[in-house]
């Protein structure tokens, strides 16, 4: 019996990532960001989540310092990335290239699907597509009537060719109803066949404003267009789909406007055909290439030194972040256990049984202050009953009932009329004040 192959843990996901990196091509994932985490070393940790189901992403530093965005938990996010597995706890992973919020992304993945579609039909050749006439005298324009492009347009035609007439086929370039105008009003154009060529386009925006010149069947009733169309959508570097079906792409409605102006028709022309066939040749060239490119971009890939960097770089950061929890706990016990030795110290301590001392000894003193009003209260009283007594005998009192004093001129008490005779001068005093007296006349007893 021939001894089974037998695998360690080590070289088991080895040799998965491997077959999952060389089986699977870039992919693009749309999902919501969950636990962000990003790494001292820069790179960046995140699960991606639908309703049903999460993976786990890994972003390296490499690839994240291009990164138009940061992720936020709970954002919404379009990636492009590879399936690998991080062999130390054999983990299947996606590591992310590019990112960009998923209302754009999808927009864009959108165009890149239709785009590979309708190139994949022979939309794009060159061969299907006509040559602008040699002598353009009338130009129709499929845009805006209100816009800057149709006044670009117009300006540059009356500048160099005043002698073409302009023809406009108004509609919308921009919001849900403008492809559905652009394409009645193509088929308005072609049905009058009353111009030499055709320019379809606007000014600059957004993706999402340009979005209409991104309809399909827009897209495919250019290609099919009777009459050379030119198609002049947005800036240089802007692209709809109407550029790369459509004869000629301009990079601006000004240029699209010297494209059909007669000046410049010829070279135009042998430009065109020369653009054409280095195309071709280039094409040609790549597809040829393309196979082995691709081949060896997978085994680069696969024995790439990097995918270890990238896999003990993410082990290292697992550590820091496991570090960093274990130090952030031990600090926690630490705080914990000095709060409980600190309630037993201030429970222990002298200042309590000081306070309670204090306590008393106001409570004392409190009690000492109510004992000395009671008493000083009990001796006012007393003395005002003494008070009282000693003013029932006091002559003063006695005065105060209608009574007087009498003095003689010695200032002594005249107590028997004995004491005095006719013409003695006599001081009498009352309770309140007094006055002087002169004796005309004494009465017996």
């Amino acid at each position: 019996m021939q001894n089974p192959d037998i695998y360690t843990v080590s070289r088991l996901n080895s040799e998965v990532r491997l077959i999952l990196e060389l089986q699977f091509q870039r992919l693009w994932l749309v999902g919501e960001v969950s636990n962000f985490v990003q790494a001292a070393s820069g790179h960046w940790y995140f699960s991606l989540k639908d309703q049903a189901a999460q993976v786990k992403v890994a972003m390296f530093k490499q690839a994240n310092r291009n990164a138009t965005v940061k992720p936020q938990n709970g954002q919404q996010v379009l990636i492009r990335a590879r399936i690998s597995v991080y062999e130390p706890r054999g983990e299947y992973q996606l590591l992310a290239e590019m990112i960009e919020p998923a209302g754009d992304g999808l927009l864009k993945q959108q165009y890149e699907q239709l785009k590979n579609r309708l190139q994949a039909e022979g939309l794009f050749d060159e061969a299907r597509k006509q040559p602008l006439p040699a002598h353009i005298n009338r130009v129709g324009v499929i845009t805006s009537p209100t816009g800057a492009a149709i006044r670009d347009i117009v300006s540059v035609l009356q500048r160099r060719a005043p002698g073409i007439e302009v023809i406009i086929y108004p509609c919308l370039v921009q919001g849900e109803q403008a492809a559905g105008q652009l394409r009645q009003m193509l088929s308005t154009a072609i049905r009058r066949n009353e111009v030499d060529v055709l320019i379809i386009g606007r000014g600059g925006g957004s993706l999402e404003d340009l979005w209409c010149f991104n309809d399909e069947q827009l897209a495919r009733a250019v290609a099919a267009c009777p009459i050379p169309i030119v198609s002049a959508v947005g800036h240089e570097i802007d692209f709809a789909l109407t550029d790369f079906v459509a004869d000629v792409r301009a990079p601006t409605p000004s240029a699209a406007a010297e494209l059909v102006s007669p000046d410049q028709s010829h070279l135009l022309e042998r430009l065109r055909r020369l653009q054409s066939a280095l195309v071709q040749a280039q094409r040609s060239k790549l597809n040829h290439l393309k196979p082995d490119l691709k081949q060896l971009e997978q085994r680069l890939l696969a024995l790439h030194p990097k995918r270890r960097l990238q896999q003990q770089q993410q082990r290292l950061d697992e550590l820091q972040l496991r570090l960093n929890r274990t130090i952030t706990q031990q600090l926690a016990n630490a705080k914990r256990q000095q709060q409980y030795l600190q309630q037993s110290l201030q429970h222990l301590s002298p200042a309590k049984a000081i306070k309670q001392q204090h306590e008393q000894l106001q409570q004392l003193q409190q009690r000492l202050q109510r004992s000395i009003s009671q008493q000083l209260k009990q001796q006012q009283q007393t003395l005002g009953r003494l008070s009282n007594q000693l003013n029932t005998v006091s002559p003063l009192a006695t005065l105060a009932r209608g009574y007087s004093i009498t003095f003689d001129d010695k200032q002594q008490v005249v107590t028997s009329s004995s004491q005095l005779k006719a013409g003695d001068k006599v001081a009498i005093k009352l309770a309140e004040g007094g006055f002087d007296a002169e004796v005309k006349k004494l009465n017996d007893a």
